[in-house]
């Protein structure tokens, strides 16, 4: 009885049409169906995955756009400073 409550939690139960929720009847990465009585791998609480394998991939590609993220963030910040320098630089005071 456990199982079927488990596996209605799952694949029934699932509200519909809610916006932010991934669908736990494919896997978010290759998009292959999700049999019932398969293995179900979750990466962030809520993300399906069909292998462990796809899982990975995802956990890798989040970790390179994270650091792609942290360069460009470092990059707008070091280069709105030296624009900040730049202009500061170029006041001349003028004394009357």
């Amino acid at each position: 009885m456990a199982a079927s409550v488990a596996c209605s939690f799952f694949f029934d139960d699932e509200p519909l049409g809610q916006p932010g929720m991934p669908s736990l009847d494919a896997c978010a990465l290759c998009a292959k169906p999700l049999e019932r009585d398969s293995d179900i791998f979750m990466y962030r609480g809520d993300t399906p995955f069909c292998s462990e394998e796809c899982r990975d991939e995802q956990m890798q590609l989040d970790a390179i756009c994270s650091r792609q993220a942290a360069r460009r963030q470092e990059r707008l910040s070091s280069g709105s400073e030296a624009r900040r320098w730049h202009q500061d630089s170029g006041k001349v005071s003028v004394a009357s």
